[in-house]
C-alpha cells in the first residue's frame, strides 16, 4: 500500500490527512483523521459532458456506516444501512452548500462527492467531512477553485470560545450559549449553520472572526499538500453562444428587460419576456434540440441588471427600499377546533400554514443513529408541495431541501421551548408552504411561533425569521492591477423571487427581541466578508422586530390553557424500587392499569411516571397507581371495606392492593366476645393505622381509635 500522511494541530488536536491507493480509481481521495474519527472522501467527474443540461450537476452523498461506532443496527430482518438519516442529509447539504459556489457553474460534466464515515468517536464527522471533501477536490484533476476550511465554534460550558468541541459538550442544546459551523476561504465566509440561545449579533460576529482564523490554517494546510501531490486540472472548453443569438437578443429582448424586471408584479413580466425569447430562439434554430446557451444569456443579463440597479441606484425589482419588509399578516388559530394549535403567516407572496400537535412521552421520536441513541420531544416538519410555486411535480416525497428547511426552523424554535419538567408534552409542528416567493423557511418559523402560542405551549419568547440578500460588485482599486479590491454592495432585507435566484447570498437569521436563535448562510459567490455579515445581522434584527410586532399584535403571549382536544399529562413520582411492582411480571400489572383507565403510561428509570389521556383517563390511572404505591404511615386516618372476618379480628381493604388487620381488641372501646357480633363483611368502617411492619408487609389498624363511638356503645 502506498501511503503519505500530513498533520496539522487544530482545536488542540491533531488533524491527519492520509493519502493511499485504497480508492485509486477515484479522481481524488483522502482519509482525514481527527482523534479516532476517520472519514474517506472521494470525488469523480464524468468523462463526457451531459447534453441539454442547463445547470451544473453536483451530487454530494454523506454515508453513515454503523460499523463506524461499533453498532449493528436496523430492524430484526434488515441490518444493512438503508436510506440516509436526517443527520446524514443535513451533513450532505452542509458539504454541498460549501463546495458548490467554488465550481464554474458553466461546467456540464457531472461531479460526485462521496464521504464515507469509517470510524467515529467523540469528534464531529461532519466538520471532518467538509474538510476532506475540499482536500479530495483540491488534489484531484477536477477544476475547482478551492480549498476551503471548516470548523465548529461556540460557547458551551463557559464563556470560552471552543474550536471543534466534543460530542458531549455540544449534544445538550439546553446548556450551550451558541454553536456555529463555519466554512470559508481567503478570510471570507461561504457557509454558516448556527443555533444560539438568544445571543447578541455582535458576539456572533466576533466568533466568526475567530473561526475565520482557524479556517485559514486549514486552507494553508491543504494548499501545501496540493503543491506537493496535487494533479493538473482538466481543461474544459467553454461553449460559446452563436453571435447571431446575441444579436437577436440585443435587438429584441435587451431593450425590454429592465422594464420587465422592475414592473412591480413579481416575476410575471420577466417570465413572459423569457417565454418570448425562448420562442424566438426556437424559431431561428428549428434544427436545434436545446437552447441552454440562449437561456443562460437571458439569465445572466437579468442577473447583471438586478446587480447594477441595486448597487448604483438603490433599486429593487418590486420597488421596495433596501431595508423594507413586505406586507405582513398573522393569524393565531381560527382554522379548526380539532387542531391543537395553528398559525398562518404571510410575508408578501410567501404564505405558510403551521399546525401544532401535542402528544405524550410515548410519541417522542426515537433516534438510533451512528453516534447517538436518544429521544426527541420536539419536531418541526416542513413541506413544499409543487403548487406552492405554481408548478406541477411529485407530491408526498420529502426531498433534501424540505429536510433542511424543516431542521432550520426546528433549530430556531427549540431555543425557546419550555423545560421538559415544566411542559412534558411531545411537540410536533408541521409547516405547509402554500405559496412561495422568497424564504418559506423563515415564514415557517413565524407561522410555527403563532401555532405554538395558539396551542398554549409556554415558549420563552416569540421567534421570527427573515432572509437577507446581497448584491455584490468587485471594483479594481485605482492603484492598479494586483492591488486589493474595493467592494461595492447592497444588503437586501426580505429577499423575494429574482433577488433569491440572482442575489449573491441567502442569509437567514431567526431570533427573538433579545437575540439570535438560528442562522443559515448560503452564497453564490466564493465568500462574503465578515463585516458585511455583521451589517446584515443588524439589518435583519430591525426586520425581525417589525415581524414580531405583527405576531404579538395578533397574540401577545401563549394561551393559558392547551386545547381541549389535546391529551392531558399528569406526572407522579414513585420510589425506583416500586417500579417493578407497578409494571408487574411480564408487564401484566401496567397493562391492566392501561386497560382499566384508558391512559398511556410511561415510566422513567428514576420513578417519574407520565400519565397521558383524555376524558379523565389520566386521572383514573393516577388514582390507581397512587393507591398501589401508597406507603401507609402510623396515625393515618382512612376508611375501608371489611373483606374478611376471623376469630382474632377483621381484615379491612385500604386500597385495591392493600389490606390491614383490626385486632379484636381494637374494634371498640368495650370488650368484644366475638368479632361477628358487631362487624360484618362488606361494612365500610373508619380505621387508624397504628403500626406498619414493612418487612413482613403487615399493617395494624384500629377502629376504636378512629371513632370510639362507631358501634354506638353496643355490647
Amino acid at each position: 500500500m502506498q501511503k503519505k500522511e500530513y498533520s496539522l494541530e487544530i482545536g488542540g488536536k491533531n488533524l491527519t490527512a492520509i493519502f493511499t491507493d485504497l480508492a485509486e480509481q477515484a479522481h481524488g481521495s483522502v482519509m482525514l483523521k481527527y482523534g479516532e474519527t476517520i472519514v474517506l472522501a472521494t470525488v469523480c467527474m464524468s468523462h463526457d459532458k451531459q447534453k441539454g443540461l442547463g445547470f451544473f450537476n453536483l451530487t454530494v452523498d454523506y454515508m453513515e456506516k454503523f460499523y463506524a461506532s461499533g453498532k449493528i443496527s436496523g430492524s430484526k430482518f434488515v441490518k444493512r444501512e438503508g436510506k440516509p438519516s436526517e443527520d446524514a442529509i443535513l451533513a450532505s447539504r452542509v458539504i454541498d452548500r460549501t463546495l458548490r459556489p467554488l465550481f464554474d457553474q458553466s461546467i456540464r460534466h457531472a461531479v460526485q462527492v462521496i464521504v464515507t464515515v469509517i470510524s467515529v468517536d467523540d469528534n464531529d464527522p461532519t466538520i471532518l467531512a467538509v474538510n476532506a471533501a475540499s482536500l479530495a477536490l483540491a488534489v484531484s484533476n477536477i477544476p475547482w477553485n478551492g480549498p476551503i476550511g471548516c470548523v465548529r465554534i461556540g460557547k458551551y460550558d463557559d464563556e470560552t470560545l471552543k474550536i471543534n468541541p466534543s460530542q458531549k459538550l455540544r449534544e445538550d442544546d439546553s446548556q450551550y450559549k451558541f454553536d456555529l459551523t463555519v466554512c470559508g476561504k481567503n478570510g471570507n465566509i461561504n457557509m454558516i449553520e448556527a443555533s444560539a440561545h438568544q445571543t447578541l449579533e455582535g458576539e456572533l460576529e466576533e466568533a466568526l472572526k475567530v473561526a475565520s482564523g482557524e479556517v485559514t490554517k486549514l486552507e494553508n494546510f491543504q494548499k501545501k499538500i496540493v503543491a506537493e501531490i496535487g494533479k493538473a486540472k482538466r481543461v474544459i472548453a467553454k461553449e460559446t453562444i452563436d453571435p447571431e443569438s446575441v444579436k437577436l437578443f440585443n435587438e429584441n429582448i435587451l431593450p425590454k428587460m429592465a422594464d420587465a424586471i422592475f414592473a412591480g408584479a413579481g416575476k410575471t413580466k420577466i417570465d413572459e419576456l423569457h417565454t418570448v425569447w425562448n420562442k424566438m430562439a426556437a424559431d431561428k434554430y428549428p434544427e436545434r434540440e436545446d437552447f441552454v446557451l440562449e437561456d443562460n444569456l437571458f439569465d445572466d443579463t437579468e442577473n447583471d441588471i438586478l446587480h447594477q440597479k441595486a448597487i448604483e441606484e438603490n433599486k429593487r425589482a418590486d420597488g421596495r427600499k433596501m431595508d423594507q419588509v413586505r406586507d405582513l399578516f398573522a393569524q393565531a388559530g381560527g382554522v379548526s377546533k380539532v387542531l391543537h394549535g395553528s398559525g398562518i403567516f404571510y410575508r408578501g407572496g410567501t404564505h405558510v400554514l403551521s399546525v401544532l400537535t401535542l402528544g405524550g412521552p410515548d410519541d417522542r421520536h426515537m433516534i438510533d443513529g451512528m453516534q447517538t441513541k436518544a429521544e426527541k420531544r420536539f419536531m418541526h416538519h416542513y413541506n413544499f408541495p409543487p403548487y406552492s410555486s405554481g408548478e406541477t411535480g411529485r407530491a408526498g416525497f420529502t426531498n433534501r431541501r424540505e429536510v433542511g428547511h424543516g431542521a432550520l426552523a426546528e433549530k430556531a424554535l427549540a431555543m425557546v421551548l419550555p423545560k421538559l419538567s415544566d411542559f412534558p408534552y411531545t411537540i410536533r409542528v408541521v409547516s405547509e408552504s402554500l405559496a412561495s416567493n422568497g424564504s418559506t423557511s423563515q415564514a415557517s418559523i413565524c407561522a410555527s411561533t403563532l401555532a405554538l402560542m395558539d396551542g398554549g405551549v409556554p415558549i420563552v419568547a416569540p421567534v421570527a425569521g427573515i432572509a437577507m440578500g446581497l448584491m455584490l460588485s468587485e471594483v479594481k482599486s485605482r492603484a492598479g492591477e494586483g492591488q486589493s479590491q474595493d467592494l461595492k454592495y447592497k444588503i437586501l432585507t426580505d429577499i423575494q423571487g429574482p433577488e433569491d435566484h440572482h442575489g449573491d447570498m441567502d442569509f437567514k437569521v431567526a431570533g427573538t427581541r433579545s437575540g439570535v436563535t438560528a442562522i443559515q448562510l448560503d452564497v453564490k459567490v466564493e465568500g462574503v466578508p465578515i463585516k458585511i455579515l455583521g451589517e446584515a445581522m443588524l439589518q435583519a434584527k430591525n426586520a425581525r422586530l417589525i415581524i414580531l410586532d405583527t405576531i404579538e399584535k395578533e397574540i401577545s403571549a401563549p394561551r393559558k390553557d392547551i386545547s381541549a382536544n389535546a391529551p392531558k399529562i399528569l406526572i407522579i413520582k414513585i420510589k425506583p424500587d416500586m417500579i417493578g411492582m407497578v409494571i408487574g411480571g411480564g408487564g401484566k400489572t401496567i397493562k391492566d392499569i392501561k386497560e382499566r383507565s384508558g391512559a398511556e403510561i410511561t415510566i422513567e428509570d428514576d420513578g417519574t411516571i407520565y400519565l397521558t389521556g383524555k376524558d379523565g383517563s389520566a386521572e383514573k390511572a393516577k388514582t390507581i397507581i397512587e393507591e398501589m404505591t401508597h406507603e401507609f404511615q402510623p396515625g393515618e386516618m382512612l376508611k375501608g371495606e371489611v373483606v374478611k372476618i376471623a376469630d382474632f379480628g377483621a381484615f379491612v381493604r385500604l386500597n385495591a392492593s392493600t389490606d390491614g388487620m383490626v385486632h379484636i381488641s381494637e374494634l371498640a372501646p368495650f370488650r368484644v366476645e366475638r368479632v361477628s357480633d358487631i362487624i360484618k363483611e362488606g361494612m365500610i368502617v373508619p380505621v387508624k393505622v397504628i403500626s406498619v411492619d414493612r418487612e413482613r408487609g403487615r399493617i395494624a389498624l384500629s377502629i376504636k381509635e378512629a371513632d370510639k363511638d362507631f358501634f354506638n356503645g353496643k355490647k
